[in-house]
């Protein structure tokens, strides 16, 4: 039987409990998968885990449960590594979730508010505070953190989407944001917000990322935002996905701190023959996933597949068709394990390199 916990949840509470990010020793030493020499298949899992409702994103958190946004359950649901529901939580239409190093999760989902005597539902980014709820979702306090808390409805707030959330090792993290109005310099509704956590312990709006062009159909590009992942380093780099009129729908930024500065770079260029920077690679890629090992998977639901890429970018894998899934909504690897959210079918699927079996 696979083992469930990699650490005990006890220890967990522990280190979250002081307040402290974990040791990324801990997933460098304990949380496996990768390339390996000779892959053939994929082999699909048995069970199917079915009763979602549209589900749209799923992830293997820092604690090693899984969690699920069942969209049109209205619920956010916590598992174990055999499929089994452990807690659940009532949220209004939670379509993105992550969870940072004090095993907070940040999920976007909607927040229901009147608007001149009229009911409006608009996006809205939650904390789920799990080490304050006994690890149980159902006990965890929740507070949100946009709109901002006492600061009304906002004609932006009316308008625009959040639609990816980014996590680093030093529990700062990135929201993404979508919207139709792009000519404020200052502002536009398409951008990447930056929080970082006050001496206080509050997350603190820093502002949108510089240098991220609202409107771009190229590189470094805010343009559609459909996801971000971060990695599980010492670093603040991110991988994006893009569903706005661009020729590269995924990219991966690099921060690089040089004598000119400190900015975002693309990490994996167009000239360098990278296949994950192919010209419309992908049409519709709806989230990314990383390895142990840097290998990235992009989900892409105009298409029905997962492409697996090394971290040179080379295709090493495609994974896809009817049979497996119908619009990949969201992916997640663990322990050689490929987790897909079939959101067409409700359910979520895995698969195993046949030759891990």
């Amino acid at each position: 039987m696979k083992r469930l916990f990699a650490i005990s949840i006890t220890a967990l509470l522990l280190f979250s409990g002081c307040g402290e990010k974990f040791d990324l020793s801990v997933f460098e030493s304990e949380k496996t998968g990768g390339n390996v020499a000779g892959d053939t298949v994929y082999v699909k899992l048995t069970p199917e885990w079915s009763g979602f409702s549209n589900p749209t994103d799923i992830i293997i958190g820092k604690d090693y449960f899984i969690y699920v946004t069942d969209t049109d359950n209205n619920r956010v649901v916590m598992l174990n590594q055999n499929g089994d529901i452990l807690s659940t939580l009532t949220v209004p239409k939670p379509v993105k979730i992550e969870q940072d190093y004090q095993l907070n999760l940040i999920v976007i989902a909607k927040f229901d508010t009147v608007v001149n005597n009229i009911s409006r539902s608009v996006d809205a980014v939650y904390k789920i505070n799990m080490v304050a709820g006994g690890h149980n979702l159902g006990s965890a306090p929740v507070s949100r953190i946009l709109p901002r808390p006492g600061s009304g409805v906002s004609a932006s707030d009316l308008r625009i989407s959040y639609t990816g959330i980014s996590v680093f090792y030093n529990n700062s993290f990135y929201i993404s944001r979508t919207g139709p109005n792009n000519t404020s310099v200052v502002d536009p509704d398409n951008s990447i917000l930056s929080y970082q956590k006050s001496p206080s312990g509050r997350d603190t709006l820093l502002g949108r990322l510089p240098a991220i062009d609202p409107n771009g159909t190229g590189i470094l590009s805010a343009n559609g935002i459909s996801s971000l992942v971060g990695f599980d380093k010492r670093n603040i780099d991110f991988i994006l996905t893009l569903k706005g009129d661009n020729s590269f729908r995924v990219q991966w930024l690099t921060y690089v701190v040089s004598s000119l500065g400190e900015q975002y770079e693309l990490k994996l260029s167009p000239q360098g023959g990278s296949d994950l920077m192919q010209i419309n690679k992908f049409t519709d890629p709806s989230d990314v996933t990383i390895d142990r090992s840097g290998n990235i998977y992009v989900a892409d639901m105009a298409k029905d597949s997962v492409y697996r890429f090394n971290q040179f970018g080379g295709i090493l894998q495609k994974l896809g068709g009817a049979q497996n899934f119908v619009t990949p909504a969201g992916i997640a690897h663990y322990d050689k394990i490929l987790y897909v959210v079939d959101r067409a079918n409700g359910r979520i699927v895995r698969f195993r390199l046949s030759t891990d079996t």
